[in-house]
């Protein structure tokens, strides 16, 4: 979501800004701006375009600085409009002597600006961060550091800030409350940001800043105060964020190289995986699902689904129970703890702000043990969690989750696997077998990737249309509603998924030969029963697009458009068919030309509820 970059150096810091902002460019954003300390004076650029338009008035204005701050907005309070845009400034632009830039939301903020209204501050904008900056001249006392320490006391609700005041040219301060901020160490020269990739090929030495800290930024050092003003030592650690992971390469968008490395990004996943052992999970795993006798998964979006998949997969084979909430909802309603639940939360960025507060709701209701299926390592979630599994699918650039997702699926057959072993429920012969069917996975994908060309002739049908159903049955239910959710995410073609027995209760009043039906059909033991549904929609003129398994015996006719897969895979058969629902979104959208890595209205990593 949004993004923060800020630098005390001697040298011009501009193009260190500016590269952190491209860097955080795949988060997604609707402005962005940045903020120099120049000739002892506040300047400052912003655009609604994107951070490359931001760079060229830069250029234009010749704006160096070696004192700063920068900004990639996802607008919440306020439309994407230039006066919206951070940084923001205090008292105002041409007086300018605090320059604030922010993530999160402000609770309180229409209480706040009414008393500093009332106080003669005259806002520009529409946004909650206006409140900060304003909020932090009136209490400036000479000491930014000692000043933000109080202002923030003030604030309900998320923020990471990073502030800088033109009577202090080389300090810049910022603060974190359930929004994710790290600071960069250099030699003579120090950092702050919302992600490491930030700082990629500038610093790799990070401290991840908790929750509370305020962090206090000169040329040759950095302080830190906890939550109650205590002096706190944090620890530096090494993070190498790979620079080249967010390269395109020869393709055309992140999304299609991100869906062609899934062989690839599997393999890493299960790598060093020779049995299933609780080790997997981290140490004092096997204590832990000893003592559990259900499980509870908490998820929004995409990952939500590889939940709902998990839930078939553990009740069938490890027969222990799952509840899957979606996490922006679990907090809010009643339901029922049990101490010997383990909690299992999954996020690609581990800093999804409803995914946290969910996990820090069932702690909080004596739920103990926890784990998270994570892509990064050093996220809040994993540091929040007890045990983690981290996934290995590299830096994801799309907003529309692809190689994340399949690799979260994984993870949680291997949890699957390793609840089973626990509860004696798996053999060694069982094991053997689901380890060379885990190992053959980037084959077997391989093969589906392999229908490209055949599912790039549905998209041109598909770019047509305006709706479309999605129908699987058991565990390719999570399947089809995670097909639906990528083909509304980047095409805008509305698209709904349900159980295929579900059709005559209601979405069969839908279908018409202008409704595509795509039907996830692997030969299972639900085949000629999700046979019969397809039927009813052939029945109403309905036009079928089938992803059928090799042997499931279905074939194409007037109606009836059939891709069959290279194999059946049993358990796994999910990771192999959503293969293919990821292509079908993308060449759809190709086709409708949308902006497929940057969807309108959305972005990658949200981290506000």
């Amino acid at each position: 979501m949004c993004g923060i970059v800020g630098a005390v150096a001697q040298r011009n810091i501009t193009p260190i800004l500016l590269e952190g902002l491209k860097r955080l460019e795949y988060r997604g954003y609707d402005s962005c701006g940045v903020a120099l300390h120049v000739d002892g004076q506040l300047r400052r650029s912003r655009s609604t375009s994107r951070v490359a338009d931001l760079e060229q008035q830069i250029d234009e204005a010749g704006m160096q600085g070696f004192t700063g701050i920068a900004h990639t907005r996802w607008a919440t309070h306020g439309a994407p409009l230039s006066h919206n845009a951070h940084p923001h400034f205090s008292p105002s632009a041409d007086l300018a002597r605090i320059a604030l830039v922010h993530n999160g939301i402000i609770e309180n903020h229409d209480d706040l600006r009414a008393e500093l209204s009332a106080l003669g501050y005259v806002f520009q904008s529409q946004t909650d961060t206006e409140v900060i900056a304003h909020l932090v001249d009136h209490m400036y006392n000479g000491d930014l550091f000692e000043t933000v320490q109080q202002a923030v006391k003030r604030l309900q609700g998320a923020y990471a800030i990073a502030v800088f005041c033109r009577e202090e040219p080389h300090r810049v301060v910022a603060a974190r409350q359930g929004s994710p901020l790290i600071v960069g160490i250099g030699q003579g020269e120090n950092f702050v940001a919302s992600d490491a990739m930030a700082l990629a090929g500038t610093t790799d030495q990070i401290i991840y800043l908790e929750e509370g800290d305020v962090v206090d930024l000169q040329l040759g050092r950095t302080w830190i105060v906890d939550v109650h003003g205590k002096a706190a030592q944090r620890e530096v650690k090494t993070v190498h964020a790979h620079t080249g992971a967010a390269e395109l390469g020869p393709y055309r968008h992140y999304m299609q190289k991100e869906i062609f490395e899934q062989p690839r990004v599997i393999g890493d996943t299960l790598e060093g995986v020779t049995g299933i052992m609780p080790e997997l999970f981290g140490d004092g795993a096997y204590a832990v699902f000893k003592q559990i006798d259900r499980v509870l998964i908490l998820a929004c979006g995409t990952s939500y689904y590889a939940g709902l998949t998990a839930k078939y997969w553990i009740e069938s084979v490890a027969k222990i129970a799952v509840n899957v909430e979606i996490a922006s909802e679990y907090r809010y309603r009643d339901s029922v703890p049990h101490p010997n639940t383990l909690v299992v939360t999954i996020t690609q960025s581990g800093e999804t702000a409803d995914t946290l507060a969910a996990l820090k709701h069932a702690r909080g209701l004596g739920m103990e043990h926890t784990l998270t299926i994570c892509n990064v390592a050093t996220s809040a979630m994993v540091r929040e969690c007890k045990l983690a599994y981290i996934t290995r699918a590299g830096v994801e650039v799309g907003v529309a989750s692809t190689k994340a997702f399949t690799t979260q699926l994984a993870a949680l057959f291997l949890l699957t696997l390793t609840l089973a072993q626990i509860n004696g429920r798996l053999s060694d012969e069982e094991e053997a077998a689901q380890l060379k069917a885990m190992r053959h996975l980037p084959v077997a994908i391989s093969a589906v990737l392999a229908l490209e060309p055949q599912i790039m002739a549905w998209a041109d049908d598909f770019a047509r249309k305006e709706n479309a159903l999605f129908l699987g049955r058991g565990m390719h239910y999570p399947i089809a509603l995670e097909g639906a959710l990528k083909l509304k995410e980047i095409s805008y073609i509305h698209a709904e998924a349900y159980p295929a027995g579900e059709l005559k209760h209601g979405p069969l009043a839908l279908v018409t030969e202008e409704m595509p039906v795509v039907t996830i059909a692997p030969n299972d033991a639900l085949i000629e029963k999700l046979k019969s549904n397809m039927q009813e929609v052939r029945a109403r003129g309905g036009q079928l697009y089938v992803f059928a398994d090799v042997d499931s015996r279905i074939t194409s006719g007037e109606g009836v458009h059939v891709i069959r897969l290279p194999e059946h895979y049993g358990l796994l058969s999910p990771i192999l068919h959503v293969v293919s629902l990821q292509l079908l979104a993308y060449h759809s959208a190709l086709a409708r030309g949308t902006d497929v890595d940057k969807p309108r209205n959305l972005a990658k990593s949200v981290t506000v509820e």
